[in-house]
């Protein structure tokens, strides 16, 4: 059954990895205007001349294609990671990637420096490119045989709440503007005059791109905050660990029970089962012919999606 422990675990780490994933995938569209003027700006008080538009171009791109390239590398972490440091281990460090990312990208315009915002795509690219391998794994090892589907689903519903959420705090009358540019709901008309940014600091109202940005750090900073409190991955700590007594009472935990003895016989089984048939390598799993199919659907179906275009929409 779904206990308490087993469904915050899930929510903690969907909110706080997933949902930046999904975030970070559609931030930048809104703001893109706004942005590019601030490379603009920032390019013409060093140097005294308007920056080139093939430049800014180059620049802009650069912007969005360092975050799958993080991902990249990001992806290449994770069996070193969850190994060494565990599942959650994995998932707390990995929050440092996305604050010092939210931080910089947060202070990018009062720095006065774009390129921090590049380097940031590729901290949080690695963060994404992390999470997204991590966190269905940790689940999957977290939740009973029964619930695993259900379990599993949660992590792409966070990653497309995500998208919302970036979507709708991207509009211009929110915080997809320049900063000290919002659109002041209920305040007078004669305050829409030179006068506006200073007002609408003082109604808390400015903000702008740089904390539409920023803000992915808040629920990395939550998850930092509140993941300790749970189990690591039983699986991990029976089998990468050899810490029964541990992986016992983590399943107790997550159960609601003290009767688990069939889990842990279960994953015994399972893991001398793995080292009988060995590991599959990449080019294993492409030779194999009665994984050909499934693994051609997959690979259309993946490229399919992202060769759509749809993380640009």
């Amino acid at each position: 059954k779904m206990t308490l422990p087993l469904a915050l675990v899930a929510l903690i780490s969907a909110f706080g990895s997933s949902f930046q994933y999904g975030y970070n995938v559609s931030v930048i569209n809104s703001p893109a205007p706004y942005m590019q003027d601030f490379y603009n700006r920032t390019y013409l008080e060093r140097t005294g001349v308007p920056m080139d538009r093939g430049f800014q171009t180059l620049l802009w791109s650069l912007t969005v294609s360092m975050f799958p390239l993080g991902g990249l590398f990001g992806s290449l972490l994770v069996w070193p990671m969850v190994n060494n440091c565990g599942r959650k281990g994995t998932l707390l460090i990995n929050n440092l990637f996305s604050i010092a990312a939210a931080i910089l990208m947060g202070t990018s315009e009062l720095a006065k420096t774009f390129e921090v915002i590049i380097l940031s795509r590729v901290l949080m690219g690695i963060f994404a490119g992390l999470a997204s391998n991590v966190v269905p794994m940790f689940l999957g090892e977290m939740s009973p045989k029964n619930l695993r589907g259900a379990v599993g689903v949660v992590p792409q519903l966070f990653i497309t709440i995500g998208i919302l959420a970036a979507q709708i705090l991207g509009l211009h009358s929110i915080l997809g503007n320049a900063e000290g540019k919002a659109v002041a709901q209920g305040l007078p008309r004669a305050a829409q005059g030179e006068d506006f940014p200073q007002l609408t600091q003082c109604y808390g109202l400015a903000a702008g791109w740089p904390v539409l940005l920023g803000l992915t750090g808040i629920p990395s900073l939550l998850q930092l905050l509140t993941l300790p409190f749970f189990p690591e991955s039983p699986r991990h700590l029976l089998i990468q660990k050899g810490t029964e007594e541990q992986a016992r009472r983590a399943l107790q935990r997550l159960r609601g029970r003290q009767d688990v003895d069939d889990e842990i016989q279960e994953m015994y089984q399972e893991n001398l089962s793995e080292k009988e048939e060995g590991q599959f390598s990449v080019l294993s799993l492409f030779t194999f012919r009665g994984l050909r199919w499934q693994l051609i659907s997959i690979i259309v179906m993946m490229a399919g999606q992202q060769l759509s275009g749809v993380n640009g929409v």
